[in-house]
């Protein structure tokens, strides 16, 4: 911010670093398994595990549990953007960082306040993987959800109801991917082309859309103002 680089691009050049000091933490506290070359914590005790739950009584599969504590984020984040001073004053600073300086909002405190409670809120995404599933961190714990947030959150429009369908689509996408592999022999890169191909077609559709707005509301102003003329000269 004070040197002019871009948040984007240099928080993924720190992901390098936060990489490396998890790895250094992680072996401090890691516990060597008998005969095993994974390096994770200790496991989580039982009483600090959370369960799912079945949707229907005949399907195997459970939801995670925590899947209420995304429900209740997404409604608070709908809540804090939209309801609050806080909101707005974030929301002036993303559409346009002058016009959020002339209105008195402190820009650069906005962007440090958005990206510590942004990844704080991203932390939260693998909690159900490490308290309703794995129950320990470590070498073997999935990765890259993070970046799936991000296209998520484009492809749901920074909306709740947006991202929680889109949340589902990808989920539904990830879970297809091992039996594809294993009944159908299809490589589960294809999943991967299949997400970014939706993300990058849902991007291009909303641009196209965003300009032909523009265009057609540049189109209203200069027909409003080619009236204008012709109205006084009646009046006169």
């Amino acid at each position: 911010m004070t040197r002019g680089v871009s948040e984007v691009i240099s928080t993924i050049m720190l992901n390098a670093i936060a990489t490396a000091l998890v790895a250094y933490l992680l072996r401090k506290v890691a516990v060597d398994a008998p005969g095993s070359n994974i390096t994770a914590t200790k496991p989580v005790p039982e009483g600090s595990r959370i369960g799912g739950f079945t949707l229907f009584g005949d399907v195997p599969a459970t939801v995670y549990g925590l899947v209420l504590l995304s429900v209740a984020v997404g409604f608070a984040y709908w809540f804090v953007i939209n309801k609050t001073r806080f909101g707005f004053d974030l929301r002036a600073t993303g559409s346009s960082e002058t016009a959020a300086v002339a209105s008195g909002i402190n820009v650069k405190k906005m962007i440090v306040i958005s990206m510590l409670i942004s990844g704080g809120v991203a932390g939260l995404v693998g909690m159900p993987l490490l308290f309703g599933n794995d129950y320990a961190y470590g070498s073997t714990f999935q990765s890259g959800l993070g970046f799936a947030g991000i296209a998520i959150a484009l492809l749901g429009r920074n909306h709740p109801v947006g991202i929680a369908l889109g949340a589902l689509l990808f989920a539904f996408l990830d879970e297809q991917s091992n039996p594809l592999q294993i009944l159908l022999n299809v490589s589960p890169d294809i999943v991967k082309i299949t997400q970014g191909t939706i993300v990058l077609t849902v991007v291009i559709a909303y641009e196209v859309v965003r300009r032909y707005g523009v265009r057609l509301e540049q189109r209203r102003v200069a027909s409003a103002l080619d009236d204008e003329p012709a109205t006084e000269g009646a009046k006169a």
